[in-house]
Order: C-alpha cells, then sequence, then structure tokens
C-alpha cells in the first residue's frame, strides 16, 4: 500500500513538473524545484525520466528544459470537432474584425478561469491575451460571468477562497453576478489591470448550460464605459451563433 502512494506521489510531482511549462518555455531546474517546492535531487530525478520518455528536452548549451516531442505527439490526437477552442475560432476572428479588438475565450475550472483561444487585436495598441492563461474568478468581465452562470456551491466556495482579494467586496460582487444573469453580460473596467477593459457574455452549450465565456477587451482610451455597452448585444450576437455551433 506504501509503494501504490509512493508511486501515486512520484506521478502527480512529474505531472506537476509538466505543468509548470504552461506558462513559460525554457526552466532551469533550479527554477522548476522552486515552483513545485520540492527538493533539486528529486527533481533532477523525475526530469531524467521525463527527458528519456521524451516529454522534456534539454538544451545542453543553456542547461534549460523545455517540453519534448512526446508532448506534441500527444496534442495531435486531441478531438477539434467538438473542441471549442478550434470551433469558434473562425466566429471569433469575424468578431474581431467587426469590432477591432482582442477576441479571448474563457473556460471555468473549479475557481479559475482558463483562456483556451485568443485572436489579437491588429490595432498597434492592444491587449495581447495568451492562450493557456490562468486567472481568478473574483475580477474580470469573463471571470464574472463565468461565476455568474456556475452553481451556487462553486460562488460559495470563491467567497470562501483564502484567495480573495482584499479590495473586492463580496456582498457588491454578489450584487454584480445577479445584475450579469439579469442583463446577459458583464463588463470590467481596469478592475485586474490598469488601463484595460473589458465586456464578455455567456456562450450556452449542448446542456442548456453555459460551456464558455466569450470576451472583447482593449484599452480604456477605445473603450469606454459606454462602447463596452454598446459592444455587449455584438457580443450576444455571436454567443448566439457558437452556441448553437457547439450544439
Amino acid at each position: 500500500m506504501e509503494d501504490r502512494k509512493l508511486t501515486v506521489r512520484a506521478v502527480e510531482r512529474a505531472l506537476d513538473i509538466l505543468l509548470c511549462f504552461t506558462q513559460t518555455s525554457d526552466l532551469s531546474l533550479t527554477e522548476i524545484a522552486a515552483k513545485i517546492n520540492l527538493h533539486k535531487s528529486t527533481v533532477h530525478r523525475l526530469l531524467t525520466t521525463l527527458e528519456e520518455k521524451g516529454f522534456l528536452q534539454r538544451n545542453e548549451a543553456t542547461d534549460k528544459y523545455r517540453l519534448g516531442i512526446r508532448i506534441w505527439e500527444l496534442t495531435t490526437h486531441l478531438p477539434t470537432l467538438d473542441e471549442p477552442a478550434a470551433l469558434l475560432l473562425p466566429a471569433m476572428e469575424r468578431l474581431r474584425d467587426r469590432l477591432g479588438e482582442t477576441v479571448s475565450l474563457y473556460l471555468r475550472d473549479d475557481l479559475e478561469r482558463v483562456r483556451i483561444q485568443a485572436v489579437q487585436s491588429h490595432q498597434a495598441i492592444r491587449r495581447v491575451a495568451q492562450i493557456g492563461a490562468r486567472l481568478p474568478l473574483s475580477v474580470g468581465a469573463s471571470s464574472k460571468v463565468l461565476a455568474a452562470y456556475a452553481p451556487q456551491e462553486v460562488q460559495l466556495r470563491l467567497l470562501a477562497d483564502p484567495e480573495w482579494p482584499e479590495s473586492v467586496d463580496r456582498s457588491s460582487y454578489m450584487e454584480q453576478l445577479k445584475e450579469i444573469t439579469r442583463r446577459g453580460y458583464a463588463t470590467s473596467f481596469e478592475e485586474r489591470e490598469p488601463g484595460a477593459a473589458a465586456v464578455a457574455v455567456p456562450i450556452v452549450g449542448r446542456s442548456g448550460n453555459v460551456a464558455a465565456a466569450l470576451s472583447l477587451s482593449g484599452p480604456v482610451s477605445r473603450l469606454s464605459r459606454e462602447t463596452l455597452e454598446e459592444y455587449a448585444g455584438v457580443l450576444r450576437e455571436y454567443a448566439t451563433e457558437m452556441g448553437l455551433m457547439l450544439r
């Protein structure tokens, strides 16, 4: 029984190492050990195994690791027809071309949102949205949309989260969620980062539940509060189309 626990722990640690590469492409042994809070000797053994299996590769010149060819082999077998990130990309590009701002697609993963697709604005000054980025559900237009349509149990756990930002009043936040479900969209104005604004709407999937959040973001110099309200109707139009595609 003890051997089984140790084996599972080794798998968890190996997966933690791979997840370190969701935000960057090259990491040293020291950087990985710091990220997952393990001794370098333990991390080195795991890195050696992952490298031997082809999941990581080491650059001898820099002594840093990056994802290996096995990762890319696995991604070739991901489903594409039913994958929102691939299926909805053409509609997202049309929305970007119509309104001129960066368009993103988010899924909720427990108490976080994950950007699974993004179409960058062609403007010289624009929001650059990184695919794979994880963000909390406490602030931001997309976060509030996903939280507003989440089960009550999720909302309660979110409010009790020790990582909840002190600057966000919980009562006001819950009132915002009620308003979002009433009007069908959310806006944010310099909530998560200075100089940035966004509007987001829910996409209803096959089950009739919210499958994703569709957002448009850009600098406050172009996206005033009035403009965000105006663009909300356009996003809802595209979200309806995308929902039908998913169904």
